[in-house]
């Protein structure tokens, strides 16, 4: 698909499940959008509170994609793109509100720059803390939001080159998709944005942080902030990108600060009552190396080691890690 950057057109994907509570204002935010050239994608996995009878009813001009069972925000996001006419293509999560002029604050590095992959939004949190302002990496794979949890007081406010996106609202070129491919749906959700990210930073594309592009999030609104299954599925697939995507160099010195990590955090939850989910994560997540290794010979690769290991910080700095 060619992009038209003189009159771009947006496909605005929002994964569902269970989530009704949250779409009355999501779905408000996105129709009070200042920029009109967009369709609208709501993702249903399966949900059981009539949510597609509220859209339905409320917002009739959304097209719903109901699946049959839950794909996870991965599965479920893909969907969306592949029936998506858009250039861009917008993922949000359901629990997001919108500032008015998001959409037109957001696509503006990808008309300017058609190296621009992906662009990064200002996610903050109903409080007013900081959510999201990019994805920040370490040697030992863990990965987590620039400046969750500070309080916002424009720290974030520069336009940016940055590494990663959080998908929760992140807009990315239709094209670089089509180059790269979507989302990896082995992932299920947590960490499927920085894959995405590092396989777009390896092939070449940029990622630009936009902060006047502004959206609320409440965090956790399906699978819970903290829970057992975020905290499975977010230490299972933390190892997976790692092995799938760092080049052989990075993989080969990062080894001891990885292996480190992956021993240290199962003390740590076991201490907070969460052992038996830990431990699983950790047995599914050697289950998966030999996908992850085979998944390598797919990643492009044109940049060189040396400069992706410039976005590879030597120790994590997260307070709250993805």
């Amino acid at each position: 698909m060619t992009d038209r950057l003189s009159d771009p057109f947006i496909s605005i994907v929002v994964v569902n499940y269970n989530g009704k509570k949250f779409l009355p204002d999501c779905f408000r935010s996105i129709f009070r959008q200042t920029y009109t050239g967009f369709e609208t994608i709501l993702v249903d996995n399966c949900s059981r509170d009539d949510s597609i009878e509220y859209i339905q009813q409320n917002f009739p001009e959304v097209k719903i994609l109901s699946l049959s069972g839950n794909m996870g925000f991965a599965g479920g996001t893909n969907a969306g793109i592949r029936v998506a006419k858009g250039d861009f293509i917008l993922t949000l999560n359901n629990d997001t509100i919108l500032t008015d002029d998001f959409i037109e604050e957001i696509i503006k590095p990808m008309v300017s720059d058609s190296t621009v992959g992906i662009c990064a939004s200002k996610m903050l949190f109903p409080d007013g803390k900081i959510n999201s302002t990019a994805i920040c990496i370490s040697r030992s794979g863990a990965a987590w939001d620039r400046g969750m949890g500070e309080p916002d007081h424009g720290q974030y406010n520069v336009f940016e080159e940055v590494f990663g996106a959080c998908a929760g609202a992140a807009l990315y070129r239709r094209s670089m998709l089509d180059e790269i491919g979507l989302f990896d749906e082995d992932f299920f959700l947590y960490m499927e944005d920085v894959d995405l990210s590092f396989r777009a930073r390896l092939a070449g594309w940029k990622c630009m942080y936009v902060p006047t592009a502004r959206v609320l999030h409440f965090h956790g609104g399906t699978a819970g902030f903290r829970s057992d299954f975020s905290i499975y599925f977010g230490n299972r697939n933390l190892i997976w990108y790692v092995i799938k995507d760092f080049p052989a160099r990075t993989l080969l010195l990062s080894a001891p600060w990885i292996i480190g990590r992956n021993f240290a955090d199962i003390p740590y939850y076991i201490l907070k009552g969460q052992g038996m989910v830990i431990i699983r994560a950790k047995i599914d997540m050697i289950k998966g190396f030999r996908t992850m290794v085979r998944k390598r010979d797919s990643v492009k690769k044109i940049l060189p080691e040396g400069m992706i290991e410039h976005w590879i910080q030597m120790w994590s700095h997260a307070t709250n890690p993805k």
